[in-house]
């Protein structure tokens, strides 16, 4: 059991805007009490206008909350969070995409759970969390902003010159219903530690200074009192367009003996039309008093084109969802259903109606790509017989799907983008990177010159990667099996290469987001071995195709002339003609890259006459 509580208090103000963008939540997840209880915080800021922005916030918050709290508790929060943002921004697609009026309308989010002492959050776009500790503040979250990105890249030592006409507040990731740019979401946890506070915020909080936020927080002994000063402080401070503001403040206490029982929270008031509208919430999230935490059969959720969502408790106890007050002047728009886990809402009346919810499975996420089955008598693993002896590389065959290529992250090299929809068709490819043995036996039979592997041709050329191989000569290794079997063996284009290396997954790496440890060999991959080598092939997992090494070891060469991003793409999946076609790509990365060149995303270039120290090849066969 935990040696920490926690006092939570969240409350908003609308600033000198008239109407109320942000939503916040508190609530408690899975058990009422032991070992499998946490507790989680939303803030949401509506971009879009006055209706727009507040149900995309309402909307975001209320899927985010869905999404997480049906998968609490789980071994891996972090991935759960992460996917709890893409079902949130799913459900704008969707919305958007029935309602041409809410085109535009989006929000940022930051999010975090506490189980014991850990903390996780997941953020996108502009709003903070800040850990208050023995005096000094520090904001957790990654800050998307144009001049969050500016003042990244400074850090990291490669500064860029800021460009003319944007603003340092412009963001440059939201939940919009488009793809999202970047999502903070450390697979890392925040260890708490007694005397901690936590503040989430939306970017309004900005009117006041780190030093001001530290100076209000060290004159305010609880959490409630925190949260008010801090708004009171914005406030104040009288700017002319001051923004809506929410602050969120969780106080980590050590847990005593016999903790005092939950108070009841106040009872919800109406608000004065003629004065500053705020809302607030307490919840004393550890020891929590017990309710009721089965999920609800019937939840509210109103969606309005020209409207604001009202004051509403939602669920089954155990936490308070808080927002504008309703307008009575309501219009709605037309029933629908959608894929990813938000109610179906019928937007032909006026009153809030209670519908029942439509949901995927638990825990399941509409995935970018979700491979098709594979037709009978082309699937599993095969060798071909070649008319001079032995037989093909390993392959097996890849099912026919869809997915995203490139990279949507604004900081990875601009050649990856933009990120496009991909259909591929079926085929087989190389298990493993082809052989020295295998190799060999092309040169042997064509008078083809072998590389100069020194040591590494004799220690195990049949689970050994060839490289030092041209372009020029990759191609003609294919050529050449297309004749010896009969069958037609090619180079893969970048799409089919970077198809089945994702195997499904849209992270940075197919096993997830972060490089971890002893998932390939690279020169920062921390598996033991020299980096200054290639190593034998399948020494670690398999995606889910099937595939070793698509991460490193040696790069591989597809078909594909170099062009310096992915404007006018094939979206067949087919090669990329035209561009420098004196210069070839290359994909996964080599023993000696770092980690951002393992991403399947991630490409190179080398001359087609030339091959270096780490340029090796993967076939692919046609059905």
């Amino acid at each position: 059991m935990s040696t920490l509580s926690f006092d939570i208090f969240g409350s908003q103000i609308d600033g000198a805007r008239d109407y109320q963008e942000d939503a916040f939540l508190i609530t408690h997840l899975g058990d009422s009490d032991g070992d499998n209880s946490g507790s989680m915080v939303i803030v949401a800021d509506g971009m879009g206008g006055h209706a727009a922005g507040n149900v995309a916030s309402n909307m975001a918050v209320q899927t985010f909350n869905r999404h997480l709290s049906k998968n609490f508790p789980n071994d891996n929060v972090a991935n759960i969070l992460y996917e709890a943002v893409l079902q949130a921004n799913g459900s704008i697609t969707a919305t958007v995409a029935e309602t041409a009026a809410l085109k535009g309308m989006g929000c940022t989010l930051v999010a975090c759970v506490i189980e014991g002492e850990d903390l996780r959050w997941v953020s996108v776009g502009d709003s903070h969390l800040y850990l208050l500790r023995d005096g000094e503040i520090t904001k957790k979250n990654a800050d998307h902003s144009y001049g969050g990105f500016l003042d990244r890249m400074a850090e990291a030592g490669t500064p860029v010159e800021a460009e003319a006409g944007f603003s340092r507040n412009m963001l440059m990731s939201a939940l919009t219903g488009d793809d999202i740019a970047e999502i903070d979401c450390p697979e890392e946890s925040l260890t708490l530690e007694p005397g901690d506070r936590v503040i989430l915020a939306s970017d309004g909080l900005d009117t006041l200074t780190g030093e001001q936020v530290i100076e209000i927080c060290s004159g305010a002994d609880v959490v409630k009192e925190c949260a008010e000063a801090l708004l009171q402080g914005v406030t104040d401070a009288g700017a002319p367009r001051q923004d809506n503001t929410t602050v969120i403040c969780i106080d980590v206490i050590e847990k005593l003996e016999a903790a005092p029982a939950v108070p009841e929270p106040p009872p919800l008031a109406v608000p004065d039309p003629n004065a500053t509208q705020r809302r607030d919430a307490y919840v004393e999230a550890e020891p929590a008093r017990e309710v009721d935490n089965d999920p609800p059969k019937k939840s509210v959720m109103p969606l309005v084109a020209a409207a604001v969502l009202g004051l509403a408790v939602l669920g089954g106890g155990g936490f308070w969802y808080m927002n504008q007050g309703a307008d009575p002047q309501q219009t709605r728009g037309n029933d629908y259903e959608i894929e990813y886990e938000q109610d179906a809402i019928d937007a032909d009346v006026v009153e809030l109606e209670a519908v029942e919810e439509e949901t995927v499975s638990a825990g399941e996420v509409a995935p970018a790509a979700r491979p098709a089955p594979v037709p009978a008598g082309l699937s599993g693993e095969f060798r071909d017989n070649l008319k001079g002896g032995g037989k093909s590389p390993q392959m097996v065959w890849i099912p026919a799907g869809n997915f995203k290529m490139g990279s949507r992250k604004v900081t990875s090299d601009p050649d990856e983008h933009p990120q496009h929809d991909v259909a591929v068709a079926q085929f087989a490819i190389a298990i493993n990177e082809v052989s020295v043995a295998d190799y060999t036996r092309f040169a042997n039979a064509t008078g083809t010159k072998l590389p100069n592997l020194g040591a590494a041709s004799g220690s195990d050329p049949e689970n050994f990667p060839v490289y030092y191989v041209s372009w020029n000569n990759a191609l003609a290794y294919t050529k050449w099996l297309s004749d010896q079997s009969g069958e037609n063996y090619q180079l893969p284009s970048e799409a089919q290469w970077e198809y089945a290396a994702r195997a499904g997954s849209q992270d940075a790496y197919w096993w997830g987001r972060k490089l971890g440890r002893g998932n390939a060999h690279c020169f920062n991959c921390d598996t033991g071995l020299d980096p200054r080598k290639p190593t034998a092939v399948g020494r670690f997992n398999a995606n889910k195709f099937g595939l070793f090494d698509t991460s490193g070891n040696v790069q591989e060469w597809v078909y594909d002339c170099y062009h310096k991003n992915h404007d006018g793409a094939p979206t067949d999946g087919s090669v990329f003609e035209g561009g420098d076609c004196t210069v070839r790509v290359l994909k996964g990365g080599g023993y000696s890259s770092g980690p951002e060149e393992l991403r399947p995303a991630a490409r190179d270039k080398f001359r087609f006459d030339k091959g270096n120290d780490q340029t090796g090849i993967r076939v692919l066969r046609l059905p």
